[in-house]
Order: structure tokens, then sequence, then C-alpha cells
């Protein structure tokens, strides 16, 4: 029981840290016990530490804790990668030898597909260029999608790469490089998600996912049934368990006494005493799958919400922006909708309006040329009153993804599902 906890104890901390580094920063979790979380862990659990090694040692130990982190988070190497197939491969490695001889030829045929796709996936999303910008295919980029301005404005350039910025992309400060459409830089695969490998991500992560839940599950099964041939009225699921009593079997009167809660862990830590590889293993999985499933659950949200991770950050600083009464709206001129249709021949919407965003909550002058746009500014409270361009209804985002430079048809377009920013569609003429 004492190694059963601790495995368990070790496994949920890991995942726990793990979704409050990853996931604490989002928008949806603003004002939530993860992000005070996320801040004490990256803010002031940190700045503690820096307190006291200056009082200590001048500081000499927070700087080179500081450079080591540095690397890496902001420079580009396999460490994480070598960590993720070394947890994979070992796990299997582990697990498989002593599972074999249990399964039925169905199972193995599982085993090695599943096994083997995360494999596949990673190497792709890893290794295909994730849509990097540079001066021979910057005209291809900027014809991916229209400006909309809102989060994405024509004439910017990146300081860094000196180029013109193409709608949906961003430098990113790991790869040192602007990539299209540009979801988020991934420790995991050591490369960008972008518009060129944003597909094999997302297949990774399902793999991985239906690999760690499969896993977990097929390898608790054969423990049960393991303990089953020594415990007959034993069930995986303590509420289903009975005493055994005089040597009764399960469907006799004597072994009507539910099974107290302490025997049923004892029975199921020799299960894992007895299978210590595949249990250990077994448990991994299923601890971890939630998270796994999680950040699966949170990309293909972006997905059906046309958005990426980075426009999800920016739609979600605008939220707050608007809530403070800091946010104006008008109108598109049709010649200034023209011309950002024209950059996008593929795209089938067009922008109808520009958003701003003010220092002093007061709207921009209404005749000012150097901002987009005719007519009066309206001020904006809230998401539900400004258009998401990029958000062509789910199937046509998932295809946007799958299908390169996929050719949308302007007569079919999905109709506006409302899920907090509805989408006015105006088809090109």
């Amino acid at each position: 029981m004492g190694v059963l906890a601790k495995i368990a104890a070790i496994v949920l901390a890991i995942s726990l840290m793990t979704f409050i580094i990853f996931f604490g920063r989002l928008p949806v979790f603003r004002r939530t016990p993860i992000a005070w979380l996320y801040t004490f862990f990256v803010v002031n659990l940190p700045s503690g530490v820096l307190a006291l090694d200056r009082a200590l040692t001048g500081g000499r130990f927070t700087s080179s804790l500081m450079r080591f982190g540095s690397f890496m988070m902001n420079d580009k190497h396999p460490t994480v990668v070598i960590f993720f197939l070394v947890l994979l491969a070992g796990s299997e490695w582990m697990a498989i030898p002593s599972a074999w001889e249990f399964l039925s030829n169905f199972q193995r045929v599982c085993v090695v597909v599943f096994g083997s796709l995360p494999y596949i996936f990673l190497y792709l999303a890893a290794y295909t260029d994730p849509g990097t910008v540079s001066l021979t295919n910057l005209k291809h980029h900027l014809s991916l999608y229209p400006y909309d301005y809102a989060l994405f404005h024509p004439g910017h350039r990146c300081y860094t790469c000196n180029l013109l910025k193409p709608p949906r992309s961003k430098h990113c400060p790991v790869c040192k490089r602007c990539v299209g459409r540009l979801d988020h830089h991934c420790i995991f695969i050591n490369n960008c998600v972008g518009v060129g490998n944003h597909h094999w991500f997302l297949l990774l992560l399902l793999s991985t996912a239906f690999l760690a839940s499969y896993g977990g599950w097929t390898g608790l099964c054969i423990l049960r049934d393991r303990v089953l041939e020594r415990w007959p009225t034993w069930s995986l699921f303590p509420w289903r368990a009975y005493e055994v009593s005089g040597g009764a079997l399960a469907d006799t009167p004597l072994a009507t006494r539910k099974m107290t809660f302490n025997t049923w862990l004892v029975l199921l830590s020799w299960g894992m005493k007895n299978f210590i590889h595949l249990g250990s293993v077994s448990l991994l999985g299923l601890l971890i799958s939630p998270l796994v499933w999680g950040l699966l659950a949170y990309n293909l949200w972006n997905v059906w919400t046309g958005q990426t991770t980075n426009e999800s950050l920016k739609w979600g600083d605008y939220k707050y922006d608007m809530e403070e009464g800091m946010v104006y709206k008008r109108r598109i001129a049709a010649a200034e909708s023209s011309q950002v249709a024209a950059t996008s021949s593929r795209w089938p919407l067009e922008p109808d309006h520009v958003i701003v965003r003010t220092e002093d909550g007061n709207p921009p002058p209404p005749n000012d040329k150097a901002l987009p746009g005719v007519g009066e500014w309206e001020r904006v409270w809230t998401l539900r009153d400004v258009e998401n361009l990029y958000d062509l209804g789910f199937w046509s985002n998932l295809k946007d993804i799958f299908i390169p430079n996929y050719q949308f048809n302007t007569k079919d377009l999905p109709a506006s599902e409302r899920r907090g920013r509805p989408r006015k569609r105006v088809p090109r003429t």
C-alpha cells in the first residue's frame, strides 16, 4: 500500500504542477485558484527565493538558477523531447512484456498500433516546418488569411526579422523566427506549432491520450484478473467487492457481506506487488491521461472557436480592456474591405469593422486619417459585440488546419454558431 500511495501521489503532483504551469495564465482561469497557484509558483515563490538568496549568497545561486531556467525555457534544445521519449519508451518496455501473454490477438494489435503512433506523430510534429516566414515565401503567407483589423493590422513589421507580419503570424523568441498562424512554442516537440504542423500536433495529442487511457485501463484489467484468480469475490470497483466466508464462492449466501475498503486495498496492493512494472505503468497512464485529454480538449476548443492559443490570449486581454471601457469599434470602409479581400483570395470572409484600444477610455477622433474605418466610434463592452474573422465553423476550421491551402467555398458557409462571439458572415460577391 505504501508503494501504491507514493506512486499515485508523485504522479498526481507532477500532473497538477504541469497543468498549472501550462494553463494557469490562460484568460479562462483568471481570478480562480488555478491562476493564484500559477502566480505563486511563477512569481511569488521565485521572488521569495531570490530575496532569501540575496541575503545569504548575494544572489549568486539564483543568478545561476535563472540562467539555467532561461536556457531551458527560452532556448531551443531537445531536453524535454528526450524526457518524453524516455518516459514513453521506458513505460512500454516495462509494461508490454509483462502483459503480452495475457492479451488477446485483437488487444495485441491495438497495443502495437497505439504504441507506435505517438512516435510517428512526434517525429512529424517536431521535424515539419511549422510555417517559417521568410522573404521568399512572404507573399504566400500574406495570401493565407486577411487582416481582421482587430488582432492583426496591415503594415506592421517584425522588428527582429525585418519582414511584414502576415495575418495570424507571430515571432517566436525561442526559435528566433516568425511563424505563420503560430499557436504556441511547444517544448514537448522542440518546435513551434504553426500552420505547417498544427495537424501533426493535434494527432500527437490524440494518439498519446488514447495510448495512456487504453494502456492504463488494459493493464489494470490484467491486474484485476490476476487478483480474481485468488480472490473471486474481489472487484475492480470497491462497492462491488464482497468478503469470502468459510470458503464460500462469490455466488453463495455466505459471500454477501461487503468487503471493507482496507481489505480491498490490501488485495489490490498484492496485485501491484506481484506485477509491479505493469501496475506502476498502468497507474501512471490512468493518472496522466486526464491531463493529456485536457490539453487535447483545450486545443480542440480553440479549433471550435477559430483561434490559436496566441489569439486566445490576445482576446483575453481585449476582454478585460472592454470591461473597463477602453475599446472602440467602427465600420470598415468598402474600399478598405476590398483591399483586404485582395490579399487573401482563398478566405471567404471580409472584416466589417475595426477595433482599437485607447489609453484614456475616450474614443479616438472620428476624422483621424491615421486610423482605418469610417463613421463614429462605438464603445465595445463585451466580446459578443465583435467579430472573429477566422472562425468559419468547426468543420471548416478543421479543414483549414488539416488541408494545406484549402480553397473555401463561399456559397456553403456554415451557420453562425453563438459561442461567446457571434460571427457575422459576409461572403464575397
